[in-house]
């Protein structure tokens, strides 16, 4: 680096740094890595479009506005679009995307032929949609602007200039008096609704996002709803389908149920008469049970219990039970 001039290389890297930074920033012009065809069309109006609003053919985005000029008594509107097709006799519509008044430009590609990138979309095949939220602005301007008392004043003089008219007239004039005089004694009350409104605007405008997410999770709630009533309709139409096989089912078997049917009910009718039986039966049979099961729960031998074979001399006194299983007496007396 010592032979060479540092002058000279300084003005080459120079030169060499400008020409990266403009490749750079200029990119999306250029063919091959850029953003796709430039396009312009003309419009009556902008209608709040803005640069960097996205371009939608069939409701898919498929570029962005680049610029928005006036050019003469119209308004000039550059956009660049990829992966699409824009024909001849295409037309461009601007539309409002959401709540806030938010803008994008719609293509309808139509035509038999390329639309040259160097022509722009006539006025004749662009549409621009009225802005309600520049007419609501513009509203409150205007009636802010207004001298309610000096109407009031105004409508008051126009009642009394009519007083002689017949009394149709007459009538109306003194209700629209009556409106003025109502509008200018709420003058302050208007005027702060206005600037509520105003807040609200800047308010919603300031969580778009958020009011995008809220209608996002809204959709898909609204579908989880569609597929769980899908569900329950498709379960009610098998509740249906299954009561009829059920319906047919009890039609078919008609004739095995019916005698099946009288002889559980004579079976029913048979243990109700011997139902005290039974429960004798039943009250007897326990003890009995007990019994035996005591005689055999020792082992592999029956056990017996023999009472009375011991005569009353064997038995201590005060031992033996006045009644039951008594000992033998013998005829001695003992």
């Amino acid at each position: 680096m010592k032979g060479r001039r540092p002058v000279l290389v300084g003005v080459i890297g120079v030169v060499v740094l400008a020409v990266i930074g403009l490749l750079a920033y200029f990119s999306a012009d250029l063919p091959f890595i850029g953003g796709g065809t430039r396009y312009a069309a003309d419009f009556t109006e902008a209608a709040g479009l803005l640069t960097g609003n996205g371009v939608l053919v069939a409701g898919v985005k498929v570029g962005q506005v680049t610029g928005v000029d006036l050019a003469g008594n119209h308004v000039r509107v550059t956009f660049r679009v990829k992966g699409v097709w824009i024909g001849d006799q295409s037309t461009a519509a601007i539309k409002i995307r959401t709540l806030l008044g938010e803008k994008y430009l719609a293509i309808d590609p139509l035509g038999t032929a390329d639309q040259n990138p160097s022509q722009d979309i006539p006025s004749s095949r662009t549409v621009s949609p009225y802005d309600v939220t520049e007419a609501l602005s513009g509203l409150a301007s205007t009636v802010g602007q207004i001298s309610t008392q000096q109407l009031a004043r105004s409508f008051q003089a126009i009642a009394a200039t009519f007083a002689g008219t017949p009394p149709e007239l007459h009538d109306a004039l003194t209700g629209l008096s009556a409106l003025s005089t109502t509008i200018s004694s709420r003058d302050t009350q208007l005027a702060q609704l206005l600037a509520n409104t105003q807040k609200i605007t800047a308010s919603l405008a300031g969580d778009d996002s958020q009011l995008q997410a809220l209608l996002a999770d809204g959709n898909q709630l609204l579908a989880e709803l569609q597929r769980r009533r899908d569900a329950i309709g498709a379960l009610f139409t098998g509740t249906k389908a299954l009561a009829t096989q059920l319906a047919g089912l009890v039609t078919d078997n008609t004739a095995r149920l019916a005698p099946m049917l009288a002889e559980l009910d004579q079976v029913a009718d048979v243990l109700q008469r011997n139902q005290n039986n039974l429960d004798k039966a039943l009250s007897l049979a326990g003890p009995y049970y007990r019994m035996v099961g005591n005689t055999l729960g020792n082992g592999r031998w029956m056990d017996a219990y023999l009472c009375g074979l011991i005569p009353s001399f064997y038995v201590p006194p005060g031992t033996e039970p006045s009644s039951g299983c008594l000992s033998p007496r013998n005829s001695g007396g003992h």
